[in-house]
């Protein structure tokens, strides 16, 4: 009986577990699966909010509108970027509902906050460290692959004209733009074969090691399309000036503007016009890089010294041309940004000296700060007046004599004579004072020894307002300046108090330069990496170098470029730090000589420039040493 109840059991034990089993197998199995497919997810969403980066943070800035007008048709590198689903993409950057993923309105007041960033590891590096150890001591390698970055940024910005210019001017024949496109299409062609070729020899150079590497025959291969950089030196000059007449053409200004507005359009028109002969400056630099660090010995040499040859033949009066050019777009881009006058400034052989901030005293309201504009003829002294700066009053150079205030009601202070009237202003730090002074006091002198400047007309002013005490009305004015234009030097010159000359623009002209850093705040961890272009005293931001347009900007001027002090906590290699007042950033470059070049034209836009007077005032030159 034993036996058969304890059967009995094994039974039924047995029948229940059949029955039983799968769904404990199968409710196992489906636990085991949901909870790897979570974990994917979970990775998944991780990566996600990598590729968004800081801009999901909560005090993250909140982004105006895309771009105004989409790629043209025939543009076709941009880049996807992992973000979620429902967030639709504007030009290959992340558009969602909020705005909160877009491009920012480029203004020297609208740079980069300080949001909090989570700090992951993945980003904390440039192209890798195992490439970053490999070529560190390898300078040849960091020459060539700035050659590849730079060529990066010109092809972009020769693609701002050939291609979007282009398709907003497709149905207006506007004399100057047709000529523009004809010169620079041919250009924009070769390059893009050149940035192709270099693209391909870095990666053969990274992939194969040092056996392998060449990239001096690339370069004697490009100096073939120097037909076409000689067509637009002799040709781009009557382009300048005829987009100059055409800007007064309603019509013709209205598309313009309207193509300025356009993010993709990150510098006035006219400095885009001005970058093949900037260009040729460059490839002279990288070439003599190269050479100083091959030596004649190195099989790489020949190749060099032919290309430098072939490219100096090209430019002999490349600099007398560049010093024109930049000249009259400054006063170009000045006519624009000036109202209340009637006139040209690009007319009589003018010549643009110095525009920056003084502040000026009057016995009713004291010292106030106004914009004054230093020409080769005369001195104007102006007042912002929603996005233009008004012009208040005019003193021709020919009769202007400079003093300084022995009462010294303020600091950095000196007294303007012109004719029978006198005004008092204060510059906001010695070196400006001596900028100014050293400025007028040469043109005083240039204004003498040179009769033509003394046959240029001075502009018509639209309202009696020489005096000192400027009644401003400036809220009821109608101002024909678009938001684009707040980005302008003369307005980064504005907000910074501070000012400079045309050659500071010449100087800025040679000092360009683009490539990936890790930025960081004062206040965060997190270090993120990010394509810079620096260009026009400026620093761009863009998520990869295949970006259309800009994050956000920094304009630098009055910026200090040190490296890090013990007191900031930096433990990183190849870092240096940007502060102005109590806005303090760190970039971190990929290897030593990288570190150097950014160093090196930061440097020469930033306020850390040093100046040494090597003449009086009556007879000056200066040098500029990059601390």
């Amino acid at each position: 009986m034993t036996v058969l109840i304890f059967v009995s059991g094994i039974y039924i034990i047995f029948r229940h577990a059949l029955i039983y089993f799968p769904i404990f197998f199968y409710a196992s199995a489906f636990f085991f699966l949901f909870n790897l497919l979570l974990l994917n997810y979970r990775f998944f969403f991780t990566v996600a909010v990598v590729e968004i980066d800081e801009k999901t943070g909560p005090n993250s800035p909140k982004f105006s509108s895309p771009l105004a007008n989409s790629s043209p048709k025939h543009k076709n590198n941009n880049v996807t970027i992992a973000v979620h689903p429902n967030s639709p993409k504007v030009n290959g950057i992340p558009n969602s509902m909020n705005g909160e993923h877009t491009s920012p309105e480029l203004s020297p007041l609208k740079t980069l906050k300080e949001d909090s960033i989570k700090a992951v590891s993945m980003s904390d590096t440039l192209d890798g460290e195992v490439k970053k150890k490999r070529y560190s001591s390898d300078k040849a390698y960091f020459i060539a692959k700035e050659i590849l970055m730079t060529e990066r940024t010109y092809r972009k910005d020769l693609e701002v004209i050939n291609l979007w210019l282009r398709d907003e001017f497709s149905k207006n024949d506007a004399p100057s733009i047709t000529h523009l496109l004809n010169i620079i299409d041919p250009l924009h062609d070769a390059h893009c074969i050149l940035l192709k070729e270099v693209e391909l020899r870095l990666a053969t150079w990274e992939n194969r090691g040092a056996n392998h590497h060449r990239i001096s025959d690339i370069l004697l291969k490009a100096v073939s399309n120097l037909q076409f950089y000689q067509d637009y030196l002799e040709q781009h000059q009557s382009v300048l000036e005829q987009l100059s007449k055409d800007l007064g053409d309603d019509s013709f200004e209205q598309i313009y503007t309207s193509f300025e507005k356009n993010k993709i359009c990150y510098l006035p028109l006219t400095l885009f016009i001005l970058k093949p002969i900037q260009r040729l400056l460059h490839y002279i630099q990288l070439i003599d890089r190269l050479m100083n660090f091959y030596g004649q010995e190195h099989p790489e040499y020949d190749d060099c010294e032919a290309a430098k040859l072939k490219l100096l033949d090209c430019t002999k009066n490349i600099h007398e041309i560049l010093q024109y050019s930049e000249n009259y777009v400054q006063l170009v881009e000045l006519s624009r940004d000036l109202s209340g006058f009637d006139g040209s400034l690009t007319e009589g052989g003018r010549q643009f000296i110095r525009q920056g901030c003084l502040s000026k005293f009057s016995q009713r309201k004291g010292f106030q700060q106004r914009m004054f504009f230093l020409l080769s003829d005369m001195m104007l002294y102006s007042n912002l007046c929603g996005q233009t700066f008004k012009v208040h009053g005019q003193m021709p150079t020919n009769s202007l004599t400079v003093q300084e205030r022995e009462d010294n009601p303020t600091p950095n202070s000196f007294i303007i004579y012109s004719g029978t009237r006198a005004i008092t202003v204060s510059a906001s730090s010695q070196e400006e004072k001596d900028k100014w002074l050293e400025d007028i006091a040469r043109a005083i002198d240039d204004n003498k020894n040179n009769i033509s400047n003394n046959e240029t007309s001075l502009v018509s002013l639209k309202c009696s307002s020489s005096s000192d005490d400027v009644n401003e009305k400036c809220a009821e004015e109608t101002v024909r300046a678009t938001p684009q234009r707040s980005n302008t030097t003369v307005h980064v010159c504005w907000h910074r108090n501070t000012s400079i000359s045309l050659n500071d623009q010449i100087r800025a002209a040679q000092n360009q330069l683009s490539g990936y850093l890790l930025r960081k705040f004062k206040n965060s961890n997190g270090w993120q990496k990010l394509w810079v272009v620096f260009t026009n005293f400026c620093l761009f931001f863009y998520k990869t170098f295949q970006d259309d347009a800009p994050l956000a900007s920094l304009p630098l001027l009055g910026y200090c470029v040190t490296t890090p002090t013990e007191k900031d906590n930096i433990n990183k290699d190849y870092v240096f730090k940007l502060q102005f007042k109590n806005h303090v950033y760190f970039f971190r470059a990929e290897s030593e000589y990288t570190f150097g070049r950014w160093m090196e034209v930061i440097g020469s836009a930033t306020q850390h420039s040093g100046r040494i007077r090597l003449f009086s005032r009556k007879e000056s030159a200066l040098e500029y040493k990059i601390s």
